[in-house]
């Protein structure tokens, strides 16, 4: 993905400095992200974002001081407009519909690689991106839709979702768009395999098919990520 504009500005809040170094390095890898700082508790955190302009924080839920979502609400009745990305290993959906309401754009549950945390950033800041009034409903469910996930339990049969994350990434990264044989080297996997991901992809919305002419033979296809206009 190639970002447009200014950087967006990540807040890292973390209590274990380990993860906190691990989440500071992974952010700083993404194209169009910077880290605007990091904090090891709410405390911290509210005297950054008192002296430094935020977008985004990185917010994991179990600080020592304050949990948080409470600390998401105390923010947003400071007049923070922050979004976050919600860092927690709790599966509770009680916890996940309250966040909602509170600017939480995406939830990612520990542990969690580099690839799945890229695959949320990209994801938000393609939502970001997304400008102008929509000319339908359409429209505002696309935008909306960028910020999900694929849902491992919506695939077909055959799919898995750690592959379809690494042909996601693969895709996403080139530009120019990628043929099958080439996701498949890339990923690890065979052409027919690399294909079938591919497929859901166009199917879901996420990529475009397009014939690469001017060789002999039938012509190749090549996959490209559908990004936000």
């Amino acid at each position: 993905m190639t970002h447009e504009g200014p950087p967006i500005r990540v807040l890292v809040v973390e209590d274990d400095p380990v993860a906190a170094d691990a989440h500071v390095m992974y952010v700083g890898r993404v194209p169009g992200f910077v880290v605007a700082g990091r904090a090891h508790t709410g405390a911290q955190a509210r005297r950054v974002l008192d002296r430094t302009p935020v977008d985004l924080l990185l917010l994991d839920l179990h600080l020592p001081d304050v949990h948080g979502l409470r600390f998401a609400r105390a923010l947003r009745a400071a007049g923070h407009h922050a979004d976050v990305i919600a860092v927690t290993s709790a599966r509770d959906l009680a916890v996940v519909r309250e966040g909602v309401s509170l600017g939480v754009v995406q939830y990612v549950l520990k542990p969690f690689t580099f690839a799945t945390l890229r695959d949320r950033l990209v994801r938000y800041a393609e939502f970001r991106a997304a400008a102008g009034e929509a000319s339908g409903q359409d429209e505002v469910d696309r935008a909306l839709a960028v910020l999900r996930a694929p849902s491992p339990a919506a695939l077909p049969k055959g799919l898995s979702g750690p592959t379809l994350e690494r042909v996601t990434g693969a895709v996403r990264e080139v530009t120019e768009g990628l043929t099958a044989a080439r996701v498949a080297e890339a990923v690890g996997i065979s052409r027919i395999t690399a294909r079938r991901y591919l497929e859901h992809l166009v199917e879901a919305g996420r990529a475009e098919r397009k014939p690469l002419y001017g060789q002999v033979g039938r012509p190749e296809l090549v996959y490209r990520w559908v990004r936000s206009r």
